[in-house]
């Protein structure tokens, strides 16, 4: 059906042009537009969790927010370059954030015990074939882009983000106390945005 009235005038100007430098991987345009939409994303990661009565903390939504602003990284900007137009870019990302969020909501069963209560289940499920496709392809990319951080960021990231381990398996694995693999991840994943305005560059 083809858009009319203020449909037919979606997307503004201010986000063609902020797609447009992203695309083009303008000096600071990743920066922007993580800005500009980092609230989106939030909103997006509280309303789905509230919608699966899963509660979660700063830590779990600073995790979330990253895993989408990594897949929309992904592929040089794929998710970005498959927008047509048709909606507004808020309303796409939101749909793109909130099937990014939902899967992560599924793998993180630690998050969900939260609101589960007494209903502990012994074992997560096994991820789909997409999921596991997904996590394959999403691993050159994120390993190009751990090339930059410290060993010990990298190793976490990977941890948390390639082999979907939680919290306290990372802090079990590597040594470190709980509550600082939070920190360690903001940290990495700022300079993962900054990697993607100019990938390679050191």
């Amino acid at each position: 059906m083809p858009a009319t009235g203020k449909d037919a005038i979606v997307l503004s100007e201010i986000d063609r042009n902020l797609l447009e430098r992203c695309l083009q991987r303008k000096p600071r345009a990743w920066e922007d537009f993580v800005d500009r939409f980092l609230g989106l994303v939030i909103h997006v990661i509280n309303h789905t969790a509230q919608a699966r009565s899963v509660r979660l903390s700063p830590e779990d939504r600073d995790d979330l927010s990253g895993e989408v602003f990594l897949a929309l990284l992904k592929d040089d900007f794929a998710i970005l370059r498959h927008f047509r137009g048709q909606s507004s870019l808020a309303t796409y990302l939101t749909v793109v954030a909130r099937r990014i969020v939902v899967k992560g909501l599924l793998r993180q069963r630690p998050a969900a015990r939260l609101a589960d209560g007494a209903h502990r289940r012994s074992s997560p499920p096994a991820p789909s074939s997409q999921e596991a496709d997904d996590r394959i392809a999403n691993r050159d990319e994120v390993e190009r882009l751990l090339e930059g951080l410290h060993q010990n960021e990298a190793r976490v990231v990977r941890m948390y983000h390639l082999d979907g381990m939680s919290y306290h398996e990372i802090s079990a694995a590597i040594g470190v106390p709980e509550n600082s693999i939070g920190p360690i991840l903001s940290r990495a994943r700022g300079k993962l945005r900054r990697a993607g305005v100019s990938p390679g560059s050191h």
